[in-house]
């Protein structure tokens, strides 16, 4: 992986079949890359947050040179056994016999719209993907690689991804790709994810994700179940599930405060109680104030009830008195 420096320009660079290990920092160094595959690995620990400094171009946008350190090649294209695939290396052709290198047709092999397809001639030129899938990656996705505004595919499928989805992927405006499937993802699939126009294929299948869809619009009107199916705590169309029989989880839903208080919400019901009951004293004072007649009536009932509830008492009280004397 020492070779994938800062000191070589390679467009692309494959690394494939890698032995048990962390994310190789040197990719983060390339320069004028297209294409980056590292799937099918034993890759492990976190995405690294520098592969947003990556400037990823299909190569029909920019011109490019190879160079590097060898000091010894110099030729279009070259597989190297181990997988590394370098193009217009600088060098000296007539040595190349001295090494073990292996010559073939420049061919991609990428996963992309749910398979794996193999791509020749002029369409790499058109190109600029990143493929992490069917690693042993953990953590978070890196924000930052919603910076990678000129990237069409992204597949990091097939992990063990936590966190969010980055609502900053709504800034990847040429991405045609993205597969996020088979992780353990959480919460809600970011509704900015919309406003990205270009995008043909979606899938956050087999994660933990939950809560309502994004809005049927744009490109999202196209994805059907199949993009999301897995987590069972997604809500909305196209999924059979509606949002109305429970809402996201952390956002309590009308059915759950039924539970725990009844048919209303309790606080609601104070709130409510205590204005009316306000309500009703002030018009009572203002009935009586205005008409004479109803604020006797009133003071009469008044004297009448307190009478009857004195009398009730003291000969509650001596009924008392008279049978424990008696017991």
């Amino acid at each position: 992986l020492d070779t994938c420096s800062a000191s070589l320009s390679v467009v692309p660079c494959y690394l494939l079949h890698l032995a048990p290990t962390e994310f190789p920092v040197h990719l983060c160094r390339l320069q004028s890359l297209s294409i980056l595959d590292l799937s099918r690995n034993k890759l492990s620990g976190h995405i690294r947050s520098c592969l947003s400094n990556l400037t990823l171009k299909p190569r029909s946008e920019k011109s490019y040179t190879g160079s590097t350190d060898f000091g010894l090649l110099l030729f279009d294209k070259i597989i190297v056994d181990m997988g590394l695939t370098i193009y217009n290396l600088i060098g000296d052709s007539e040595t190349v016999k001295d090494y073990p290198f292996t010559f073939q047709e420049e061919e991609v092999e990428f996963s992309t719209k749910g398979a794996r397809y193999t791509y020749k001639g002029n369409i790499l030129e058109l190109l600029s993907a990143i493929d992490l899938s069917c690693n042993q990656f953990t953590g978070i996705i890196p924000p930052g690689l919603g910076n990678l505004s000129e990237i069409r595919g992204l597949n990091l499928s097939h992990n063990n991804l936590t966190g969010p989805i980055p609502s900053t992927f709504s800034k990847l405006k040429q991405i045609e790709n993205l597969d996020l499937s088979y992780n353990n993802l959480n919460g809600r699939i970011p509704p900015q994810l919309t406003e990205v126009t270009t995008l043909e294929v979606f899938s956050v299948a087999h994660n933990n994700l939950s809560g309502p869809l994004p809005d049927r619009k744009n490109q999202f009107e196209t994805f059907e179940e199949r993009s999301y199916k897995g987590n069972p705590l997604l809500c909305g169309p196209p999924l059979n599930k509606s949002c109305n029989e429970g809402d996201s989880v952390g956002t309590p839903s009308a059915s759950s405060s039924e539970e725990e208080h009844g048919f209303i919400d309790m606080g609601d019901f104070y709130i409510s109680f205590g204005v009316s009951y306000a309500i009703i004293f002030l018009a009572t004072i203002i009935v009586l104030y205005i008409n004479p007649y109803w604020r006797l009536a009133c003071f009469h009932c008044v004297e009448d009830y307190s009478i009857a509830c004195y009398f009730f008492i003291v000969d509650s009280l001596r009924r008392l008195l008279y049978f424990k004397r008696n017991i």
